[in-house]
């Protein structure tokens, strides 16, 4: 992927979260055609690695569901390397809104910033915001890597988004962007997450959509689940 044009990017929206079953996918893909477009790139591979304290403070508060919650991540498109462009971000989540912070950075300047080398952007609010949460938590480290393959939709006259992540996985060894997009299942053979991300209301077509395919909405965290997961695995060992 291409370096973009604004490296920063401030997001604030509603974010909701469904499961779906192959059927339903098929169903929702067909659905929405009239209505949304595909972007530019398609099917997209992306890598999540997320940073967490040794305890893994971050993720067990989210667990919680408390009203607020956070997280720090680094983002790939596919696999990535010293001089490709990923993004760090802070993400927030206050009573149903989500509030994101991006920066456009490479892995060894992230590398530097999180052993408090130095700023992860040329100053300004979100590179204090950014500093002001690494510096409030101590020590981040890389916790757990989330990896899906994105079809993300566009509504070209609205702000409405939608993605569905195929194949979700995770793992817990070789957090490094660098070495592969392989991790363990996080759903079932065919199952996918569908995401729909508005400023504002969700319109009356997509609503029925979802009615009519019996799609529910639920609470579903890629690092919450992965670990979930990764207890069971360990108390299984």
């Amino acid at each position: 992927m291409a370096a973009v044009s604004n490296p920063i990017v401030v997001m604030k929206r509603y974010e909701m979260k469904y499961i779906l079953s192959p059927e339903q996918t098929e169903y929702f893909k067909e659905s929405v055609k009239d209505h949304m477009k595909i972007d530019k790139f398609g099917l997209t591979s992306i890598a999540s690695l997320y940073y967490d304290t040794p305890n893994y403070r971050l993720i067990r508060t989210s667990i919680e569901k408390p009203a607020f919650k956070e997280k720090i991540r680094l983002r790939s498109y596919g696999i990535a390397t010293d001089t490709s462009p990923v993004f760090l971000e802070l993400k927030r989540k206050a009573y149903g809104i989500v509030y994101k912070r991006r920066v456009q950075s490479t892995i060894p300047l992230v590398k530097k910033f999180f052993d408090c080398e130095g700023d992860i952007c040329a100053g300004g609010q979100i590179n204090k915001e950014i500093t002001t949460f690494r510096d409030y938590y101590q020590t981040l480290v890389p916790a757990c890597m989330i990896i899906y393959d994105r079809i993300a939709y566009f509504q070209p006259d609205g702000d409405l988004r939608l993605t569905i992540d195929h194949n979700p996985r995770y793992r817990y060894e070789d957090l490094d962007l660098r070495v592969s997009m392989d991790g363990n299942s996080l759903l079932k053979d065919g199952y996918t997450i569908l995401e729909v991300k508005v400023q504002q209301a969700v319109p009356l077509w997509l609503s029925s959509i979802l009615t009519n395919g019996k799609i529910y909405k639920g609470s579903f965290s890629k690092y919450g689940e992965a670990y979930k997961h990764q207890l069971l695995r360990t108390r299984n060992l």
